[in-house]
Formats: C-alpha cells, structure tokens, sequence
C-alpha cells in the first residue's frame, strides 16, 4: 500500500513513520510510504510556502503555488486528504476504509498537512479531495494528525502486525472497547489475574472478554453503545451472568467486577 505524506517538516514525520511496525513495515515493502517537502517547490530564496491572509488578520496562510506544484510533481495517489478541523471525524471505520483503498486503483492515498493559520482555500476548492480531523481541537500543524491516520490505517495492511488477530480484537472493532488485558505475574503486590484467565478454557474465557469490554464500554463510552443500537438480547444475558446487571438500562448502580 502506497501513502504519500506532504508537510513542510518532512524529518518530523520520517523520524515517526521509521520506527516501531511501521518501520518495520516499511524495510520489508508491505508499506511505500512517502514524504514531500513543500519547501521543494519554493522559489524564493527563503523557500517560503505561506503568506499573510487578504483581508487581514493573525497568522499566516499556507500558499497555494507550492502546495499545487507539489502535487503536480509527485502525483500522489488519491484521494488527496487535508488534515483539517473542518474535516470529518476520523474513526477506526474511516481507518478501515482507506486501508480498503489498497485495492483501488490508486492503491492508497494521501495527506496534506495543514500549518500556520491554514491553508489557501483553493487548495480545498480545486485540490484536495476530503478533509479528515482527528478531535475537535487545534494543533500547531497536521503533522501529528497524519501520523494518527497513517499508523491507524497501516496496523490494517495484512502483515504489518504479524498477528492477524490482534487487529481484529482492539478496540473500537465491533463498536467497544477492548477488554482488559494481563500478563507475568499472576500475582504482583496481591493484585492477582482474575482466575478465568488462568482456567485454560477458552470458551469461558471468550465470553469473559466479551463481558469486560462491554462492561467497560457501557461505563466509559456509552456513546458506542448507541451508535450500535443498544445491546443485543445475548449481550444482556452475557453482562448478567458475569455480574454486571446493575450496568444495564435502568440500574444506576456499577458493581465491583468479579
């Protein structure tokens, strides 16, 4: 899968994009990503990409010379997305989608990274193709917000985490999030693991995991839980077994877990 990034601070986002499963993804070619330097297509001798806004105001606009000769001589992959506050939310099923654009045409996509007040706003009318946001607050530049989006969509290319599996039960999957996870020692200052997951029955604890993460969703993000449409009949019948009844529509009170 091909990602082209376009910043103004190119060492900033190889010095992310090299290390860790990307890195990693990146040495064995499961992911051509690239990054542009808008500097490149500056003509001034202080290679300037910005100016101050017509109309007046604080800060300074991204130009558009630079940002259009960029695309122009790169030919990115499309779409070409502007990371931007006006953009739409991105979520794990904006993330699913661009991974799917693996197997377009194009096969990937790109990011332009915002900085200074803006950007020109022909860059939005006649270049770019979306706009994504990340949270509704401001950053210094979209550098970070296109790493959010390169990494979320990356850990989705087959074999970039190795274990299939592990995509495929984080958080947000199946609308909740993730059940708590435990490791060596089983017992560490007396907190211990709780005992099912040492039962070596598997389906039990399935269905443990399952309790916890919707457990956890319905006390932390009762937000997903709606946008799923509520809880299923097992799913009810799943948080009682497990001693989360109190959870439920009209109880008010949280259990300790078991």
């Amino acid at each position: 899968m091909r990602i082209d990034v376009i910043t103004v601070f190119p060492d900033m986002v190889e010095a992310w994009l090299g290390h860790s499963l990307i890195g990693k993804a990146r040495r064995q070619g499961l992911l051509d990503l690239r990054v542009h330097d808008l500097r490149s297509a500056a003509v001034d001798p202080h290679r300037s990409v910005d100016d101050s806004p017509f109309g007046g105001g604080a800060g300074m606009v991204l130009a558009p010379e630079p940002v259009f000769a960029t695309v122009e001589r790169v030919d990115p992959p499309r779409p070409l997305i502007l990371m931007s506050p006006a953009g739409r939310r991105f979520d794990q099923a904006e993330a699913q989608r661009l991974a799917g654009l693996r197997s377009s045409r194009s096969g990937g996509f790109s990011v332009l990274c915002g900085r200074y007040e803006g950007v020109d706003h022909r860059i939005v009318d006649h270049l770019v193709d979306e706009e994504l946001s990340v949270g509704d607050y401001v950053l210094a530049g979209g550098e970070a917000a296109a790493v959010v989006v390169v990494e979320a969509v990356a850990r989705l290319v087959p074999g970039v985490m190795g274990n299939e599996a592990s995509a495929e039960e984080e958080s947000f999957s199946d609308g909740l999030l993730e059940y708590p996870h435990y490791t060596r020692p089983a017992d560490f200052r007396g907190w211990e693991v709780p005992e099912i997951l040492r039962s070596g029955d598997h389906g039990k604890v399935e269905r443990w995991r399952k309790a916890q993460a919707l457990a956890l969703t319905l006390r932390r993000r009762p937000d997903l839980i709606a946008a799923r449409g509520g809880l299923r009949d097992d799913e009810v019948r799943l948080l009682s077994e497990h001693g989360y009844s109190e959870l439920l529509p009209g109880d008010s009170e949280e259990p300790s877990a078991p």
